[in-house]
């Protein structure tokens, strides 16, 4: 599958419970391994880029990813993969403009 075929996706990723910063490293490196076995399978998927959300104790409480993927049926199973929450799985529309 050639990039061109991809879509665009913002994933909110909600947690439960705050985390810290090592464990973000560590799902990051599941999401990763996650991404390459489905790449291997020809699953059209690929990460762009992802936002953390922290609360007022520095605590990761969530991020929004955005990724390239032919559907969001590849975005559930990479994050079922990861054992990552896919809170909310959107198409990413046109950027706002702004100052």
């Amino acid at each position: 599958m050639t990039n061109d075929n991809l879509e665009d996706y913002l994933i909110l990723r909600a947690l439960d419970d705050p985390i810290s910063e090592t464990d973000l490293e560590a799902a990051a490196e599941q999401s990763g391994d996650a991404l390459e076995e489905l790449r291997d399978e020809g699953v059209g998927i690929r990460w762009v880029e992802s936002e953390v959300l922290t609360n007022e104790d520095g605590q990761v409480t969530g991020t929004y990813c955005h990724y390239r993927a032919e559907d969001t049926a590849a975005v559930r199973e990479h994050a079922e993969r990861a054992g990552l929450p896919a809170t909310r799985i959107d198409h990413k529309g046109d950027p706002l403009e702004g100052e």
